[in-house]
């Protein structure tokens, strides 16, 4: 393994900016886009979040009788987390783009969550009424689950939701300790015509396996146990917002299923989705669920433990996490959505008054290998685009350098084709890369640098994360190489890194400043 970097390539790049009319995103003005000391006044035009305060975790996003719900944690009393307790908020959209904040449905009002109303997830019953269930915390800050139904259906906003005085629903567990019990999944009916959810657990202690908890119910109301638990995985600390839904074929439409249609299309595949905590990073895998049991067998690569589930494969490798999926009925499509938790200080954060977005709503489904999914922003976001910026067009981009962008704000969708004009020098491709692309962008990757690996049969780019305006923090970009001239066989596929360093375009010296990479499947 030997060589150096190329040092240049072609680039054609061009620029569309995103732009929205809603209310929730806002344009940015020219006074906003200012420098402005900790940022006060510069917020992201196109992914959501609240006018003000904290949010995270996306909490039970829906799609109901033509109109479109995202639930989230929320802390209406200011914009850090730990500044009072949290409650759930709520906005509504025909589009998922454009969006119209709501009250909040769930605040800490009762003995079962005088602590917090904590993440948790939608459910459409067969009566056509949606409930939520939600972790609380109790009046003994101990972790429970309950249950919330709108207070009128007919809303087609849903508005205002009650919580009945039969809650909780699932008591706190002997066996598990009391800070380390929630996330209730989506429900879903079995063969056997009971209702089942997933809890996340720690189970046997503070040093106690991570475990999802399988709950089977007959009536939405009382909940029992299982024996046997879903997934465990000893070598995690913490498992959190787990996440099971189908899927069919591989790279078919009737790959995104709800619960509703696995008896009709037969799906034989699942997802499972875990949250790590002490990762801070989602991690999924293809498998197999057996009903009867209700367990869950990944099936995995050799080289990936089943065991430990942050070898799986990741639902992201930005900066994101607690990703919540749902069945959009309306267009055959599931949909996710992730927390991007903000990167900055506290102060900055208390000074401009809120902190954290939602990602941009992706669809998912299996890839054509029956191994992974695939996932692309949803359609609707297209409607966003208001402006083309040609950059440049077969410009030169050495080793290192930089090249500025005229004419684009400070929030812009970028697209960049590079063209190598030879593939001398470029470092040979160690097969060791593959189960680890973070740490080989963290390798290769410098700061105002880019590099080249070479497999053999195509050259895979390693390019830094180009920033549109001094005011930005971020960026994002889809880089596409060069097809290789020695077609890839169906068990050797070929895999594009994508590397993003923030090492030159934060506005800040404090903010994360991470090295983020993943592979891209070539088709």
């Amino acid at each position: 393994m030997a060589g150096l970097p190329l040092a240049a390539c072609v680039l054609a790049f061009h620029l569309c900016l995103l732009l929205s009319p809603s209310s929730a995103l806002r344009r940015l003005s020219e006074a906003e886009s200012s420098l402005v000391r900790h940022g006060v006044g510069i917020r992201p035009a196109y992914h959501f979040l609240p006018a003000k305060n904290w949010q995270n975790v996306p909490t039970g996003p829906m799609y109901h009788k033509g109109v479109y719900h995202l639930f989230y944690q929320y802390n209406p009393l200011g914009a850090m987390w730990g500044t009072g307790n949290l409650s759930w908020g709520h906005s509504v959209s025909h589009d998922l783009v454009n969006w119209v904040a709501l009250h909040t449905v769930l605040d800490p009002t009762t003995p079962f969550d005088a602590n917090g109303c904590w993440s948790g997830s939608a459910t459409v019953l067969p009566s056509g009424v949606p409930a939520l269930l939600y972790t609380g915390i109790d009046a003994h800050k101990v972790q429970v689950q309950n249950i919330a139904f709108p207070k009128n259906p007919a809303d087609p906003f849903l508005r205002e939701w009650v919580k009945p005085n039969y809650n909780p629903v699932i008591p706190h567990p002997s066996d598990v300790p009391g800070d380390s019990f929630r996330d209730p999944s989506t429900a879903w009916i079995g063969s056997d015509s009971m209702w089942r959810i997933v809890v996340a657990a720690k189970v046997g202690g503070p040093m106690g396996i991570a475990s999802t908890l399988v709950y089977r119910s007959k009536e939405f109301r009382r909940w029992k146990r299982n024996a046997s638990p879903l997934y465990t995985s000893g070598a995690a600390i913490m498992v959190e917002c787990p996440d099971l839904f189908p899927v069919a074929g591989p790279d078919t439409e009737e790959g995104r299923l709800d619960y509703a249609s696995i008896a009709a299309n037969g799906a034989a595949r699942h997802v499972l989705k875990l949250s790590v905590m002490n990762t801070t990073q989602d991690y999924y895998a293809v498998g197999r669920y057996d009903d009867t049991a209700d367990t869950f067998t990944p099936q995995v690569d050799v080289e990936r433990d089943i065991d430990d589930c942050r070898n799986w494969r990741r639902i992201d490798y930005g900066h994101v996490y607690a990703s919540k999926s749902f069945f959009d009925a309306g267009k055959n499509r599931r949909v996710l959505w992730a927390w991007a938790n903000d990167s900055d200080s506290q102060a900055d954060d208390i000074a401009r008054g809120w902190s954290g977005i939602q990602t941009v709503p992706r669809k998912v489904w299996l890839d054509g290998d029956g191994k992974q999914l695939r996932q692309w922003p949803i359609e609707e976001i297209e409607t966003l685009r208001r402006k083309q910026v040609i950059g440049f067009l077969g410009a030169q981009v050495n080793a290192g350098g930089m090249n500025e962008i005229i004419g684009a704000g400070a929030q812009a969708d970028v697209e960049a084709v590079f063209e190598i004009p030879s593939l001398e020098g470029a470092e040979s491709f160690d097969p060791n890369w593959l189960l680890d692309p973070q740490k080989l962008c963290a390798e290769k990757v410098r700061p105002r640098g880019a590099g080249w690996a070479h497999s053999g049969c195509s050259s895979w780019p390693l390019a830094t994360c180009m920033s549109t305006h001094p005011s930005s923090s971020g960026c994002s970009n889809t880089i596409r190489s060069p097809k290789s001239s020695c077609a890839p066989t169906s068990q050797d596929r070929l895999r594009e890194p994508m590397c993003t360093s923030r090492h030159t375009e934060a506005l800040w010296t404090w903010t994360s400043r991470s090295t983020r990479g993943v592979y891209l499947l070539e088709h």
